[in-house]
């Protein structure tokens, strides 16, 4: 079943990691695809392997924290498929240093990409789905939205930030038949993570989850497919916590 047939579907940090997993399951699912990141060359690496395997895919290189860049987008979006269906907001940067480690500069740069570029994306690419009469926004935001580490800072005040404003956009863009929803993952086994990510940490990590190992960025997009899709029609302000039971206890 094509889930996502006659779809079009935006999805941000698409080149690498849990983005990417996005695009090829989304692909798989029959979604045209707008993808976007600031990594060119593995951006038009993954384009060109989903137009190999027939599916309609636009690459844009394009920085989430800039208002410039995503008007731009908009006007792609409606030049190339006259709609966007689906905008999948996924880019997002990573950084463990703590309240009193993190300086001015690397507070500005997460709050501007991870929280800033979620906003922009809304407020630009709304309008071209209220012209298609509805659409579908899952927001990415982390288990780090939810609870407190003791590290992170900016990082997680951005998560957390993701995770209330998601819940006014769902309940500000209903009368347009817009659902919006946020997934909060928790230790996906990403190039972000393991580069960010000390191993003593990541053992100490999965001493707290459950399941007892980190999880793949496939079972985070199949989350994302569902909160995408006409399956969850009747959802919206949700929130879909896909941490192996990290935050259970």
């Amino acid at each position: 079943m094509l889930r996502l047939k006659d779809k079009v579907a935006i999805i941000t940090g698409a080149a690498k990691g849990m983005g990417a997993a996005d695009a090829r399951l989304f692909a798989k699912e029959g979604a045209s695809l707008i993808l976007c990141d600031i990594d060119e060359p593995s951006l038009k690496s993954i384009a060109a392997e989903l137009s190999d395997q027939g599916s309609k895919v636009l690459a844009i290189v394009h920085n989430v924290a800039s208002e410039k860049d995503w008007q731009e987008l908009a006007k792609q979006a409606e030049k190339h498929f006259g709609k966007v269906d689906i905008l999948i907001n996924n880019a997002g940067i990573l950084n463990v240093a703590g309240i009193e480690a993190t300086d001015m500069q690397l507070w500005n740069k997460i709050i501007e990409v991870n929280q800033t570029g979620v906003w922009l994306g809304m407020k630009y690419i709304v309008p071209l789905m209220r012209k298609s009469g509805g659409g579908a926004i899952v927001n990415t935001s982390s288990v780090y939205g939810m609870i407190g580490t003791g590290t992170s800072a900016a990082y997680q005040a951005t998560k957390g930030a993701i995770r209330t404003l998601s819940k006014t956009a769902a309940m500000e863009f209903i009368k347009d038949k817009i659902r919006v929803n946020t997934i909060f993952p928790g230790a996906i086994d990403t190039g972000m993570v393991s580069g960010e990510i000390s191993e003593e940490a990541t053992k100490q990590i999965l001493s707290l989850i459950p399941l007892g190992r980190m999880g793949k960025a496939e079972e985070v997009a199949y989350g994302v497919l569902y909160l995408a899709s006409d399956e969850s029609s009747y959802v919206t302000g949700a929130e879909l916590v896909i941490d192996g039971g990290w935050t259970v206890p």
